[in-house]
């Protein structure tokens, strides 16, 4: 059975994005995009709601800012090479290749779609990732936390689940992010 994997980057007092909705804050140095590409490469299929789908969609084609980078252009591949499945009841359609629109979280359904997979599946945003987890369909938490404080705004772990977690990766980057891995426990 492949696992469900939870990956954020948020403010050190756990926000993917502030009060205003913003998250350039959250923008990975070199460092720290190389490292996510390296996470994300072997992931088969995206999972995302309709707020990080239209952020991530960016990644479908080409455009000036990934010219510059080396390491955003390698990203891109990386996001290309997977499947997407987008959860939206308001969405009128996808545009983004290897992708499709589900109108509704089953979470018998993802289930099934873990144990057909080869490949890890990736569960994108907190709204989705709070009904994943409440589920208990993810089997690993990745946290990037990026030295800043915002103090308020969308939290990336929902209230009102809870479980007992087991360090298995951490990592200190020269910017001062920090990185942790937490699997699961059953």
């Amino acid at each position: 059975m492949a696992e469900l994997v939870y990956t954020a980057i948020t403010s050190l007092d756990g926000f993917v994005d502030d009060a205003d909705g913003e998250f350039d804050w959250a923008a990975p140095d070199e460092e720290v995009h190389a490292f996510v590409n390296d996470l994300e490469r072997g992931t088969g299929t995206y999972l995302y709601g309709r707020r990080i789908y239209e952020t991530m969609r960016f990644w479908e084609t080409d455009s000036p800012g990934l010219d510059d980078s080396p390491v955003a252009r390698d990203y891109a591949s990386v996001w290309r090479a997977a499947d997407k499945v987008v959860f939206s009841s308001t969405l009128p359609e996808v545009t983004t290749a290897r992708t499709r629109l589900v109108r509704r979280f089953e979470p018998d359904e993802v289930r099934r779609w873990k144990r057909a997979a080869n490949a890890p599946l990736s569960v994108g945003g907190p709204g989705l990732a709070a009904a994943a987890l409440a589920a208990g369909l993810v089997d690993e938490l990745r946290w990037i936390a990026v030295p800043v404080l915002v103090g308020g705004g969308t939290r990336w772990l929902p209230a009102g689940v809870a479980a007992r977690l087991e360090l298995v990766d951490d990592r200190r980057f020269a910017g001062g992010a920090a990185y942790r891995a937490y699997r699961i426990r059953a």
